[in-house]
């Protein structure tokens, strides 16, 4: 036994005292080793679209129906199964129709809590009472532990089951007792959540969502680009900052930052309106939604135009310090001539829809004014005081990272950048060359020191690293040639937007780079998984999310309304159970309110990628081979007690 092993075994001895301490921890282990593992469920690419977000996490991409499925069987109807299903979804509106439509509301009571308690106990089956016990509400512990457990002391339990409902009944606790019911198996039915990256941009509420993640029991996050632009944002680049609020400008979402995140814009208001009264902003169109003012839209474009300069000239800046990053073709602001109308990309001349640029001096067109200093630095110091945002992103940091390895699966948001031949790309980071699973590595370490570095030149490195992450060439989440942003505002020809994916895409149906992927992570290529975000799934034209015999799946299918027309669905999710993998297919999602009156759901299609041979257990997991570990320690520590060499305490 090493010095480190000793360290561990003493530790261990000071939590369990004695030999009977120690051999009831290694009992339980081993008898937790047995269960079967919980159910993994992962998302990916929300983009804000909070109401499906909750939506799907509540029926857990149809975990609840299924387990209801598997509880009643055809005992019920269909339509009883859908109406239990979308009072588990959301309990406290369903219970307001109900009491609004039943005539007998304690017989409709009592068949609602039978049922919950029914699908309680099998959601609950494959957990210790320990674990259970931590997950019951407060209010009805007591009682709901009396219910879904089995008491053989008891000999007429159904006697004694129907007197607590019925004195719950009575004494008017019903519908509380419902909604702890509800949310107990919504907490149940899934034992741990991925979020496979971008949960920010786009959609209306991504706020929302990170303030559910930031409760809920367990998760991890794999970042996208578009988190870690916010990330970046949040640190203080400015650069981050003029892309979150031109890309919150466009699809008519200033009010996530206005009023999701209490960030006052009035500096860039005040801004725009006076240094663009005059301006055209046609090129600046707003894409927004039925729940947008349109009373805002005059200056919300002109804020949108306003802050896009702005993002250019700072892009400009980051990318001539450096070179490094092969970015010179992004700044186009220096080629733009303004009596012809036209601007140079890649050694070829186009026609601008617009040069009417108030703040651009074309002999130092990359300069900031002086205003557009001011402003920015007023911008910098809200995001980085403001509360809610500052606890999203450090939770970000925290259950997060570029990739992750859980039980035996490896998941990433975007690409491992690979090279027309498919061997690993290699990119020049901070003046020396990464690749493979190194970049990923160099790339979260310069994020983090973005934000957590006291040193200003390190922490300004690590701002300008995390705005390469979030759209550079060599960037394993953006997974592209370049970001057209420029070319999409200013030139009608389409062959200038063009942005070209990494050779990844094209060889990830190849079980060589599978194989070579997984290897490079540590991973057994043999039972090991690749689950990938980023790409949206283009279902309508045929293509499938499984690759490469279901080594590999990628899982956006569009839950951004924005890609629905693209994609012909609304997003694929995946969920991961003791019996095997299966991927899940969702129809679009109208509204919440539309899935309670019409108890509808939007799961459409299950798609069976691997079923295990033989049922997994705790000790198939990561969490297995810890407690496997201890238990080790546990049975040591069991040998030093009986051979005096640590003496048991009472």
């Amino acid at each position: 036994m090493d010095d480190k092993e000793r360290k561990i075994i003493k530790t261990l001895s000071r939590q369990y005292r004695n030999i009977a301490a120690a051999s009831t921890e290694i009992i339980n282990l081993q008898s937790i080793l047995n269960l079967p593992k919980g159910t993994e469920h992962f998302l990916t690419d929300i983009h804000g679209e909070y109401e499906q977000f909750h939506h799907v996490l509540k029926n857990g991409s149809g975990s609840v129906r299924r387990k209801i499925d598997e509880e009643f069987g055809n005992t019920i109807s269909n339509k009883d199964k859908k109406s239990l299903a979308t009072l588990i979804y959301y309990p406290e509106s369903k219970l307001r129709i109900v009491e609004q439509e039943e005539d007998n509301l304690e017989d409709w009571y009592t068949i609602a809590l039978h049922r919950l308690v029914q699908i309680s106990k099998r959601v609950s089956s494959k957990y210790t009472r320990s674990k259970v016990r931590k997950a019951l509400p407060k209010d009805f512990a007591y009682v709901i532990e009396e219910l879904i457990t089995e008491k053989a002391e008891i000999h007429d339990k159904e006697a004694y089951y129907n007197e607590i409902i019925h004195t719950i009944i009575r004494i008017g606790r019903a519908p509380q007792l419902i909604i702890a019911l509800s949310y107990l198996i919504q907490r149940l039915v899934i034992d741990h959540l991925h979020i496979v990256g971008d949960i920010y941009d786009r959609g209306p509420g991504p706020h929302i969502i990170m303030d559910t993640l930031c409760n809920y029991h367990s998760v991890d996050v794999q970042w996208g680009n578009h988190d870690i632009l916010w990330m970046g944002a949040a640190s203080g680049s400015l650069a981050c900052i003029a892309n979150v609020i031109r890309m919150s400008a466009s699809y008519g979402n200033l009010s996530i930052l206005e009023d999701g995140y209490g960030i006052n814009l009035l500096p860039l208001a005040t801004f725009a309106l006076e240094t663009y009264a005059d301006t055209d902003c046609s090129a600046f169109r707003i894409k927004y939604n039925t729940d947008y003012n349109t009373k805002d839209l005059s200056l919300d474009i002109k804020m949108h135009k306003a802050m896009a300069i702005i993002q250019f000239k700072l892009e400009g800046q980051i990318i001539a310090r450096h070179p490094e990053f092969g970015m010179e073709n992004r700044r186009l602001l220096h080629t733009v001539d303004y009596g012809k109308k036209t601007v140079m990309v890649e050694g070829r001349e186009y026609p601008m829809l617009d040069v009417d640029f108030p703040t651009v001096d074309p002999a130092d067109p990359y300069n900031l004014t002086d205003e557009e200093l001011d402003m920015m630095l007023r911008l910098q110091h809200a995001f980085m005081k403001c509360e809610k945002l500052q606890k999203h992103v450090k939770f970000l940091f925290a259950k997060g990272g570029l990739y992750k390895i859980y039980n035996g699966n490896l998941l990433y948001h975007g690409c491992v950048p690979l090279n027309e031949d498919g061997s690993f790309a290699k990119v020049d980071v901070c003046g020396k060359k990464y690749s493979g699973k190194a970049l990923y590595d160099v790339l979260e370490y310069h994020a983090k020191r973005a934000y957590f570095a006291k040193d200003v030149n390190e922490r300004s490195t690590g701002q300008d690293m995390i705005w390469y992450i979030w759209c550079g060439p060599g960037s394993p989440v953006f997974g592209k040639s370049k970001m057209t942003t420029f070319e999409r505002y200013f030139i009608e020809d389409k062959e200038t937007h063009k942005e070209t994916k990494n050779c990844y895409y094209r060889l990830l149906e190849q079980e060589t780079t599978v194989d070579q992927i997984l290897t490079e992570f540590g991973l057994d290529t043999k039972g090991a998984h690749i689950v990938n975000g980023h790409v949206p799934v283009e279902q309508i034209h045929g293509e499938s999310p499984v690759k490469c015999g279901g080594k590999l799946l990628i899982i956006d299918g569009g839950f951004s309304k924005a890609y629905q027309k693209k994609t012909g669905i609304a997003g694929y999710t995946l969920v991961c159970n003791s019996r095997g993998l299966h991927l899940v297919a969702h129809e679009p999602f109208e509204s919440k309110e539309t899935a309670i009156i019409n108890e509808s759901d939007i799961f459409s299609d299950f798609i069976i990628v691997e079923t295990f041979p033989i049922r997994k257990r705790v000790a198939d997991t990561d969490i297995g081979r810890d407690l496997k570990e201890t238990i080790v320690f546990l049975e040591e520590l069991l040998e030093e007690y009986r051979e005096g060499t640590i003496m048991e305490e009472y």
